[in-house]
Formats: structure tokens, sequence, C-alpha cells
């Protein structure tokens, strides 16, 4: 059984479902923890009596620290405030031996097992950017990504977590500033900072469009495979972070501005923008009245030509019409 835990609200609603949908169809047995970070969400995930996860309400999560910063930070910056305390959370409240902290912009193409495989006798487990080089922004955001993190429920792990939630509610900004950036540059000097910390291996875990360059991808006997460029090494995808997936007006979709392949569009992208949709649909028998795909007046604001000719003279240029993947 993998615990493991994550935080959207009603704007992250279809990835944190597809999420954990991902996790169902790959057979694993796992339980995951969500934290519902508005009322939207919280009456929707409650409907859906989800079989294999706990819905957590801000009411029964937030303590006087988080409340004590909430005020003064951003939607943003405070689900990244809060990331250590939904692991030191369920850690501490349901008594689990270890649990694995997951962004909700993800998908599991595999069971996790190898990833935990790896981990053996060590407490930690924390997930390099493995940035491409053109891409790579480690001075500014971090060696590591928050998110797939492992801690056990022992004193190694709980040393870390609780350091990490203590500078986390000092200090956590959507803002480079003094070697520091929200909660992630935190993890850069864990290795050294801490002991038991594992860095993740296997490249089929948090793959993502600022390394997927790096990687031939390609499908066998059903599976979906990476071939690292570099070293011809071959790997099972077990997950793809889509972190800058967004669904614009006008039935649109912009997947950011770096290079994606083709068969990084059909063998990734694709069935996750069909799962996103699926999502979409399930919410729709609950909340009829409600995008769960985070479509609002912020997206609209590509009906503006002007804009949109400014963001391609930047080089986005992944944007496509959303049939494209779910024809």
């Amino acid at each position: 059984m993998y615990n493991f835990c994550t935080l959207f609200d009603s704007f992250y609603l279809s990835r944190g479902l597809a999420l954990y949908r991902s996790l169902e169809r790959t057979g694993a047995s796992f339980h995951l923890y969500i934290f519902a970070f508005d009322d939207r969400s919280l009456r929707v995930l409650r409907a859906l009596e989800l079989r294999s996860a706990t819905v957590i309400p801000l009411a029964e999560f937030e303590d006087p620290e988080l409340l004590s910063v909430k005020p003064t930070r951003t939607r943003a910056e405070y689900c990244w405030t809060s990331t250590s305390s939904t692991i030191l959370y369920v850690l501490e409240k349901f008594g689990v031996s270890d649990c694995t902290y997951l962004d909700a912009d993800m998908m599991f193409f595999m069971p996790p097992d190898p990833l935990f495989a790896e981990l053996g006798d060590d407490s930690i487990t924390i997930t390099e950017h493995r940035y491409t080089p053109r891409y790579d922004k480690s001075k500014l955001s971090g060696k590591y990504c928050v998110q797939f993190l492992t801690v056990k429920n022992d004193a190694r792990g709980l040393t870390a977590l609780r350091w990490w939630r203590a500078q986390c509610l000092a200090w956590c900004y959507d803002r480079h500033e003094d070697g520091k950036f929200g909660d992630q540059k935190y993890l850069d000097d864990w290795p050294q900072r801490f002991d038991g910390v594992h860095e993740l291996q296997h490249l089929g875990g948090g793959m993502a469009a600022w390394n997927v360059q790096q990687y031939d991808v390609f499908e066998e006997n059903g599976r979906v495979r990476g071939r690292e460029q570099s070293t011809g090494r071959e790997f099972d995808v077990i997950f793809y972070h889509f972190h800058y997936l967004r669904f614009l007006a006008g039935g649109r979709i912009e997947l950011g501005r770096r290079v994606l392949t083709p068969n990084v569009l059909r063998l990734l992208y694709t069935p996750y923008i069909k799962l996103l949709f699926e999502q979409k649909a399930a919410v729709a028998r609950i909340d009829l009245s409600f995008d769960p795909n985070g479509i609002g007046q912020e997206k609209a604001l590509w009906k503006q030509p002007l804009l949109f000719v400014y963001r391609k003279a930047l080089g986005i240029y992944n944007v496509f019409d959303v049939q494209k993947f779910l024809g």
C-alpha cells in the first residue's frame, strides 16, 4: 500500500482527479490523501466517493501556524507553504509508515513500484528536475522538484520534514530572494543537511516539459517507454508532470514553450488531456455550472490577437485546438 498526499482547489480539480484515476489504472495498491483547498472542490470530491482516497477539508487541516501566515501569501504561495504540512499531517494523524507528496498535475503511466524500491533503508526521496541544458533554471527554481517527495515516519524523515515546514512558514513566496524560491529551493542541500536522503535515479520518475527533450519516447508492448539520448538507456515512463498545461478560451490549449516532439504529444499529452476531459464530464454530473479544467477570465485574454502575437514572439508555440487531442 502506497500512501500519497496531494493538495488542490477547484481550479485544479480535473487535474487532481486525473492524478487519482491514473493511479487507479496502474493497478497499484494505494491511498491518496487529498487536501481540498476550497469548498467547491471539497463538495465535488465528497460526492464522487473515491474508494482509495480520504478527502481532508481545510477546516480540519489548518493549524494556528498556517492560519497566521495565510493572509500574507497568494493562493499559489499558500499551497506551497502547506506542502510540507500536508505530509506531516498524514504521518501524524493517520500513523502511516511513510507518505509521498504528489503534485496534482501529474499522470502515472505505470505502477510506482520501481521508485519506492530505490528508497531501501533511506528515509526520504527527492526528485531532480533534470533540466535540459537550454531550459536549466536550477539556480533560480532549485535542483529538485517537490513533485514526488517521500518521507518515512521515522526520526530522520520527521527531522527534515519539520525543518522544511518551519522554513516555509517563515518564508515561502513566488519570488527569488536570498537564494530562496517558494518551498523548492529549501531542498537544494538536503543530501548534505540531513541523513537518509535518496535522490531518485529512475528516469521514468519526473519526466516533464523541462527535460523530455533528452529522451526518445516510444511505445513498446503497450507501455510508454523512454530512451536517454546520451546513453541509450531505456526505461518505463512511470509518471509525467504536466506543469505548463493551460486551457484557453475558444477551445484551445497551451502546453508551454518547450520543444515537444510528435511522439511526446501523442503518447504523453493525448492520453492525459483525454483523461482530463473524462474528469470534467464526471464533475459536470455534480456541478454543471463549473468548468474544472480552469478556464477563466485570465484565459479569455487569449481572445485578444495582439496578446497572442506577443506570446508567439516569445516562443510560445505549443498552442493547439483541443480537438487535436480528443479526435
